[in-house]
């Protein structure tokens, strides 16, 4: 298999930057970043691709870097197409670690992710399995890889409700997961208020760049946050403004948002999704 092509981002840090592709669009499980920090000790890989196969050429490619042992596979939330390149990475028996909700997260979604892969994929998804959670995060916890330590922050409801972030201690590094979406549209399965929420803390933490769960690294984190919670928060708006208008949910989806268009990618699929999977919610403040 083709290794996957890498970005070195700063000393022992490492990143493959997946498509803006959407799922519905002839997907094959490479559409996120996913990354690897390397230490003295040995690799801590955080996210690992959308299929088994994209796992295996990941893998591949970190063997190219280093040959020191995957010690850690990080998951930053339940969303497919990080996680199930999981299975790649068994042969090294490292911990997998994730958020306290991701193995319950897993088992929800297992048959349902299951079914649409294979549908969507076919042979592309062969091998593909989810791999939960050794090792899990209910607040704060740290990972030592000898000469850098990581630490992971679980956080409330907001993107899904598994989602997890990362800070490696030598560079001040964040790896967001889809906390943060920098170019490609922001897509809600958690609760939106709580995403705004978690996009407002996140603006106070000191990192020299940010590995966002989609789009290019980013060294001006806040300005990144600040163009997230606009999108997010004029999202909100708007349904509440269709809501009290007494609008039908069809409505909304063609004029909620709007504004944000022209600066987003993907914007008419996810933000239409977007609205659907809010404005039930809303409906009942």
């Amino acid at each position: 298999a083709q290794p996957l092509k890498l970005e070195k981002v700063a000393d022992g840090i490492y990143v493959h930057h997946g498509l803006h592709e959407d799922l519905a669009e002839g997907y094959h499980g490479d559409i996120c970043n996913i990354g690897f920090i390397v230490g003295s000790k040995g690799i801590a890989v955080i996210d690992s691709g959308g299929t088994f196969k994209v796992g295996q050429r990941f893998r591949e490619a970190i063997r190219q870097v280093s040959d020191l042992p995957v010690l850690y596979v990080i998951n930053t939330h339940v969303h497919p197409d990080h996680i199930y390149g999981n299975a790649a990475f068994l042969e090294d028996k490292p911990q997998f670690v994730g958020h306290h909700k991701l193995a319950g997260a897993m088992d929800s979604r297992k048959d349902t992710y299951s079914r649409i892969h294979q549908e969507w994929m076919g042979e592309a998804f062969a091998g593909s399995e989810m791999v939960k959670p050794t090792l899990t995060v209910t607040d704060a916890s740290t990972l030592d890889l000898g000469d850098r330590q990581l630490t992971l922050q679980a956080h409330p409801v907001a993107h899904t409700n598994t989602d997890l972030t990362v800070i490696d201690s030598r560079t001040s590094t964040l790896w967001s997961g889809d906390l943060l979406f920098v170019e490609r549209t922001p897509s809600i399965d958690g609760d939106l208020k709580g995403w705004i929420a978690v996009t407002e803390s996140l603006g106070n933490l000191q990192a020299s760049q940010t590995v966002p769960g989609h789009g290019p690294v980013v060294t001006d984190l806040k300005a990144a946050l600040n163009n997230q919670h606009r999108y997010l928060s004029v999202l909100l708006r708007d349904i509440r403004a269709s809501i009290s208008k007494g609008e039908m949910m069809e409505s909304a989806m063609n004029t909620a948002a709007a504004s944000e268009k022209d600066k987003w990618v993907l914007f008419d699929i996810v933000n239409r999704r977007n609205v659907n999977n809010t404005y039930p919610g809303l409906e009942w403040e």
